[in-house]
């Protein structure tokens, strides 16, 4: 079927797979991605992820400059998608482009600099001094920086979809190494999916990119380099080879007599591994290499007699196989290396936000523990007591803007030094599922995490997939609120959609009442982190049933129940969470009810990496999914489970957004619970009496006052409104109880000046 596309742009991607007739090991085949059948060459894909992207966040503006440092396709890719969205075009390039490049992009309407003569860090460096110029000269220029974006690598997922579906399962990918983007951001994508995958790259006799000796006048281009860009990733690569100019030339020049395809010395360079992985693959094997560009760039070089001549390259060695070394040694010609020998980096884990019940700094000090450098980015650090203690780096940055995000991530680190990314709070679980899909790093996909932390986008999408909740209705408008509660019925629960910690939660019992606290919600334009809020309100069914949550950990399709928590709730009409027993007193046919409410609900919402925390009310007609956290439980739950079975749940989410192993299995079976703090009427607190006697009584393990004195407060309406905890251990629910009772007959919390006490 012929394809019709609106624009160029559309038809960046869709390229040819081409099987290659090479000799090879019994059932072995070999395939060619042709991105050189993209209008320009593979860069063609990443200007046009990158520049939609700039677009989309508002960091290229309509009409603004786009400037480039290039020498090749990705100056004819900005070309082509810069000026047919209107942008004046600006490309710094060095006297190594040749006169079809030049042509080409000047009769697309670009401006080109040419730079005289080398500086530091050879022709690059000298590009990049001018690229400076510009940015000055210009101002609201947009510069792609295809070397540190995440956005490269990131344009290749729909490389490695297109692979996937094009040819299924395979089990080795070739590319060549400049930017680290292609090989880095297809293979990162296809182990998604692929996690046997072997990716063997593909660089130049005198490149620095794994630590090889400069050698500014090498002749080979679109691959190799003499700094060292932070999109390239050594950890996605297992392997390493590294062809002189004589090896990659010639092997260019076999590759359109052999196989018919007239390409660039960066296609050439992967057709000669791909020929030798070939004989020497597990028979069966499916290899594919990526082949960049089309060869009419280098007739005056690769294909000219002349230039072979001029620059003596019959003089340069030869090898019909690579000779492998230990990483780090010197070579002149073929030779390759496993990157497993190459010394390892730093591995930061980057934190955005946190919570501030305890888990947030906790997670900071695990990740330590774990070998991990923890960053924490934040717009203010001072709201995390004892972070600063952990050892952890501080970035400050504003956290509630994805354009400074993503600039600060891509200003400050390697994307090889970069192990994951994750959050313990939950209003910044979207944002770390936006950055994780960015990075290539293990995530949840954004739209998933936005669906479970906007409860109406989360209602719409259970009852669609028929999965059983509370009746609801959807509010956005004010007036609308009398007419939502008659179709939900009394008494309805009215609260935020997009809220945290029981904010907001009223039980109303009148039309009126119900519209009057719908107001007030629709009111409130942020939020306690000063995030827009979704001024949307949900109104639903009031279920006077017992509430649980049903703790679980996924990794892709395989959901793994840790345990069911029971809820002790404070009176209505607010729904604050006053205590919790780990694990609830179930018998096994309601625990697999729960269970399997919830494997339905998370399926559903597409939620399919790492922890989450579902509250569950159990009916009389069966399980009620009242909402789905895209995150770890709060309210200490990961503690008592940690005390209860030896699981630590806080570690295993850190392990499995660093792509660690993950280890849910239970150590021991005991029971754990925890009582909240609260008071009992409005006061300004005085102290928390008590403590000493609390925390000696047998079986409890920790008494914590989180509310420091001269605070005001009241009967809680929120989760914010608790003064502390008590929690403890023992072998059976009523040893835990009886421990937590006589705790709680120690403490007293005093308010004002009065000696009288609210227990």
């Amino acid at each position: 079927m012929n394809m019709i596309f609106e624009s160029m742009n559309d038809a960046v991607g869709h390229t040819p797979l081409v099987r290659l007739d090479v000799p090879a090991s019994e059932g072995t085949r070999v395939y060619a991605k042709l991105e050189l059948a993209n209008a320009f060459g593979m860069k063609d894909r990443v200007a046009r992820n990158i520049v939609s992207e700039a677009r989309r966040l508002g960091v290229l503006r309509p009409g603004a400059p786009i400037v480039e440092s290039s020498s090749g396709t990705m100056a004819l890719g900005v070309a082509l998608v810069g000026r047919s969205l209107g942008h004046p075009v600006h490309i710094v390039t060095d006297p190594r482009t040749d006169p079809t490049t030049l042509a080409k992009l000047r009769a697309l309407g670009c401006e080109v600099h040419v730079v005289a003569a080398m500086a530091d860090g050879g022709w690059q460096g000298a590009r990049l001094d001018r690229l400076a110029e510009l940015m000055r000269e210009l101002p609201g220029a947009f510069w792609p920086q295809q070397y540190s974006n995440p956005d490269n690598p990131g344009a290749y997922r729909v490389l490695a979809a297109e692979l996937l579906a094009d040819l299924g399962p395979l089990d080795t990918l070739v590319g060549a190494v400049g930017s680290g983007g292609s090989l880095c951001g297809t293979g990162r994508a296809l182990r998604r999916s692929l996690p046997g995958l072997r990716v063997v790259g593909v660089d130049s006799v005198g490149s620095t990119l794994f630590d090889q000796p400069d050698v500014p006048g090498r002749l080979q281009s679109g691959l190799g380099n003499s700094l060292h860009p932070n999109n390239l990733d050594r950890t996605a690569i297992d392997e390493i080879h590294w062809l002189n100019d004589r090896e990659a030339f010639a092997a260019t020049r076999e590759l359109a007599r052999e196989q018919q395809i007239f390409a660039g010395n960066t296609s050439g360079s992967v057709y000669r591994v791909l020929r030798h992985l070939a004989l020497s693959a597990e028979p069966g094997s499916r290899i594919v290499g990526i082949f960049p560009d089309r060869g009419d760039r280098y007739t005056e070089t690769v294909f000219s007699d002349e230039h072979w001549a001029a620059h003596r390259l019959e003089e340069l060695a030869c090898s019909d196989a690579p000779v492998p070394v230990e990483y780090g040694t010197p070579v002149r010609s073929w030779s390759c290396a496993d990157l497993g020998g190459r010394p390892a980096g730093p591995r930061h884990l980057l934190f955005v936000e946190a919570n501030t019940s305890g888990t947030g700094v906790q997670a900071l000090r695990t990740a330590a523990g774990l070998g991990l450098t923890a960053v924490l980015l934040t717009s203010n650090p001072d709201r995390y007591a004892g972070a600063a203690e952990t050892g952890c780096r501080i970035v400050v940055c504003d956290t509630n803007d994805a354009s400074a995000l993503r600039r600060t991530i891509q200003e400050r680190f390697r994307r090889e030094e970069v192990a994951g990314i994750t959050t313990t709070s939950d209003f910044y679980v979207p944002a770390v599922a936006g950055l994780a899909e960015w990075l290539g790093l293990p995530g949840n996909d954004e739209a998933a995490a936005n669906r479970c932390r906007n409860k109406a986008e989360l209602r719409r999408t259970l009852e669609a997939a028929g999965v059983p909740q509370p009746r609801f209705a959807v509010v956005t408008d004010a007036a609308r609120a009398e007419e939502a509660v008659a179709s939900v019925g009394l008494p309805c629960v009215v609260k935020p959609a997009d809220d945290s910690g029981s904010n907001d939660v009223l039980l109303c019992s009148t039309a009126a009442e119900a519209a009057v606290h719908a107001a007030r919600i629709l009111a409130v334009e942020t939020n306690v982190r000063g995030l827009p809020t979704a001024r949307t309100v949900l109104v639903e069914e009031y279920v006077d049933a017992p509430e649980y949550s049903v703790e679980m950990f996924s990794d892709g399709d395989d959901a793994v129940c840790v345990g069911v928590t029971a809820k002790h709730l404070t009176g209505i009409p607010y729904f604050v969470e006053s205590g919790h027993d780990f694990p609830a007193a179930l018998p096994e046919v309601q625990r697999a009810a729960l269970t399997d409410a919830v494997t339905r609900a998370l399926k559903a919402t597409g939620m399919r990496f790492g922890p989450t925390h579902t509250e569950v009310k159990l009916t009389a007609q069966g399980p009620a999914v009242i909402e789905i956290n895209p995150r770890l439980a709060g309210g200490m739950i990961p503690e008592l489970i940690r005390l209860a079975t030896g699981s630590d749940l806080l570690e295993q989410q850190i392990r499995a957004a660093a792509g660690l192993p993950v280890d849910l299995a239970a150590r021991r079976s005991g029971h754990a619970g925890i009582r909240f703090l609260l008071a009992d009427r409005p006061g300004t607190l005085v102290s928390v009496d008590g403590t000493d006697g609390a925390l000696a009584a047998e079986g409890v393990e920790r008494v914590t006052v989180t509310a420091a004195a001269g605070r005001p407060v009241r009967p809680p309406q929120n989760a914010y409104d608790r003064l502390g905890h008590v929690i403890a251990r023992g072998d059976d629910a009523a040893q835990v109880a009886a421990a937590l009772g006589a705790a709680r007959q120690h403490i007293t919390v005093r308010l004002d000046a009065d000696a009288s006490a609210a227990k």
